[in-house]
């Protein structure tokens, strides 16, 4: 009988197992999703920074700031997660993964790793240890870089000599910018392979192009102490300028003697390089910066809307003493008159009251405002430091029309922008200004329209041979225009200087700040420069 008994009891135990196993095949059976699918999902959360989205698969509540420690400490830019083929078993999985984080200034580092799941509430949630975030880690350490820089790279001219070393003189030193210790505010913004007290470059070329400047240190990415990896670095990469340095030693030449503030600069027209940028007065930047009206140079652009229109520089035009336009009383400087006379000659004698009709009858405020744009006004400017474009709002009146035609009015440029006029004359295609050759620009090439190019080029010869420059000493192939811009309010009021022009392959623009006339102030400064080159 106990033998029996036995049995019993063993089938009885028997049938519990397999009711047993059956109840845990239900239970599986019934389980929500797959292992692939939650991890997958986590790892997306992961890789889009979400610690929300990844707390939400967590089979219990725990914080995930680890994620944040490594994103800040090591300067994640980015985070691809690739999974592998999970492994399940026991109502337990395990996910492989391999992860890439992109590196600010470091590069991209590759780990493995593995996410552990587990079956809570019928559903496939992430069993959470540090080992998650990386097999090494331990609760309570935390991730950071140790950093070896290279040599920091040279900033040079366009023939290849260097120009940041301190000796080339006030307003390269300007360009170039200097070396500075790293702030908390530049770290946060350069990232965490810098460090406070850091040589970094301030101002100019050295801080527009730290980071190639720089290169990539030599990194050990460490985790408690411990190097984890270690990445290796690479050199800063040359920066060439356009500057030419003959270019330069003649417009400091052309402008360090006079006694008002003044600026030069040269551009090469074929290209649209900067050669040279020369300020005689420290501090203000007023070469790529300056903000002056400019005068009668922009007659110069009043005159490719007119040619383009079809008047002819033979075409007879007149230039009395006075008109009015639009309300606006027009006088011509010291009130000359000519009467009848060529556009061209009217040009050469810089006739405010031949362009201000002209403007009014033949441009009007949308022609004259494509003309202007289409030599760079209003465009935007990149050429490897701050500079500030030339602005040219449209006129809102006959009268503002008319002030306009001669540089005045709302307009403002900089010596930059007008020499960047003055090449797009000399070559018949406007080219964005650039300092650094290899720099992609904002904006784009644009021809002059046909058949301005040879006549433009004949008013600005006459200026220099017969008009408001012929005094000037310029050398024989000139082709220029002088500008005297008021400014400031009253019943008399001051003038800026200018003078723009080309000879062969180099455009220039000179303005002295409250100099007075531009035929004999400003165009003289330019014959000094030409006689240097």
């Amino acid at each position: 009988m106990a033998r029996g008994r036995t049995v019993v009891i063993v089938s009885v135990a028997g049938v519990l197992a397999v009711a047993a196993a059956g109840g845990g095949a239900y239970y599986l059976l019934h389980t929500r999703g797959t292992p692939a699918e939650t991890a997958q999902r986590f790892a997306a959360a992961w890789e889009a920074g979400d610690t929300a989205r990844m707390a939400a698969e967590l089979a219990k509540s725990q914080p995930l700031s680890a994620y944040a420690q490594q994103r800040e400490a090591l300067g994640v830019q980015a985070t691809a997660v690739e999974l592998g083929a999970p492994a399940e078993g026991d109502g337990r999985a395990r996910v492989p993964y391999t992860a890439t984080l992109t590196l600010e200034n470091i590069g991209a580092w590759t780990y493995q790793g593995q996410i552990d799941l587990v079956v809570a509430d019928r559903a496939w949630k992430v069993d959470w240890s540090p080992r998650t975030l990386h097999p090494s880690m331990a609760a309570g350490s935390t991730f950071s870089v140790k950093t070896n820089w290279p040599e920091r790279a040279s900033i040079t001219d366009a023939k290849g000599d260097r120009i940041d070393t301190g000796d080339r003189g006030g307003s390269v030193a300007q360009l170039v910018g200097f070396l500075d210790k790293a702030t908390k505010k530049d770290v946060a913004r350069l990232g965490p392979s810098y460090r406070v007290g850091q040589a970094i470059g301030r101002g100019g070329l050295q801080e527009t192009f730290q980071k190639q400047l720089a290169g990539t240190p030599t990194t050990e990415i460490q985790l408690g102490g411990k190097t984890l990896h270690t990445v290796e670095g690479a050199p800063g990469k040359r920066l060439r300028t356009s500057l030419d340095p003959r270019a330069q030693a003649a417009a400091v030449a052309a402008v360090k003697d006079l006694d008002d503030p003044a600026s030069l600069v040269a551009v090469r027209p074929s290209t649209g390089e900067i050669l040279a940028v020369v300020n005689n007065r420290g501090g203000f930047n007023r070469a790529l910066d300056g903000r002056y009206p400019p005068g009668s140079t922009f007659k110069a652009v009043t005159a490719i809307g007119l040619l383009a229109d079809g008047l002819s520089p033979r075409d007879t035009v007149t230039c009395p003493k006075y008109v009015s336009v639009g309300g606006l009383r027009i006088r011509n400087s010291e009130e000359e008159a000519f009467g009848p006379l060529s556009f061209l000659d009217s040009f050469a004698h810089s006739c405010n009251t031949t362009f201000a009709p002209l403007a009014e009858q033949r441009l009007g405020a949308d022609k004259l405002l494509k003309t202007a744009e289409s030599v760079g006004f209003n465009q935007p400017l990149s050429i490897g430091v701050p500079a500030t474009k030339a602005s040219f709002p449209r006129a809102q009146s006959d009268a503002e029309l008319a002030a306009e035609s001669f540089g005045q009015g709302r307009i403002t440029s900089s010596p930059l922008s007008i020499a960047s006029v003055a090449a797009a004359i000399a070559d018949g295609t406007w080219r964005p200004p650039t300092l650094v050759p290899e720099l992609k620009q904002k904006a784009r090439e644009q021809k002059l329209p046909a058949g301005v190019k040879d006549g433009l080029h004949a008013m600005m010869a006459a200026v220099v041979t017969k008009g408001t420059a012929k005094s000037a000493g310029l050398p024989s192939g000139t082709r220029g225009k002088t500008g005297t811009a008021e400014f400031g309010t009253g019943d008399k009021l001051d003038t800026h200087a200018w003078f723009m022009g080309f000879k062969g392959d180099v455009a220039f623009a000179v303005v002295v700040e409250g100099g007075g006339a531009g035929g004999k102030v400003a165009a003289p400064a330019a014959a000094t420069f030409l006689r240097h080159l």
